[in-house]
């Protein structure tokens, strides 16, 4: 396995953190950011990004989408589509149908 050489950086908020990757996002605002309830709370920080990106931020707006158009966008996984689901059932939705 290789090592991956993690390079320091600093955001604009003034947050210290290594990353050996590419991907610019500051992993402390991510977390300070992440919601405390809801169903965005449920998820990953990409997933959740993926659905602020389209202004999906509530289940009334999820359910306007297919689960395929859902699964289209960049750090969505099918490991979000059960806690979707579930999110939509909960208040007697579902996503919309192809």
């Amino acid at each position: 396995m290789t090592d991956s050489k993690k390079i320091k950086r600093t955001c604009e908020n003034g947050h210290v953190f290594e990353k050996s990757s590419d991907c610019p996002t500051c992993p402390i605002c991510e977390n300070e950011r992440k919601p405390v309830t809801g169903f965005l709370s449920l998820l990953s920080a990409p997933a959740r990004r993926a659905l602020e990106s389209k202004e999906i931020v509530t289940v009334e707006e999820l359910a306007k989408y297919s689960e395929k158009e859902i699964l289209s966008l960049h750090g969505i996984g099918p490991s979000s589509l059960p806690k979707l689901r579930s999110a939509l059932q909960e208040i007697g939705l579902t996503f919309k149908n192809n």
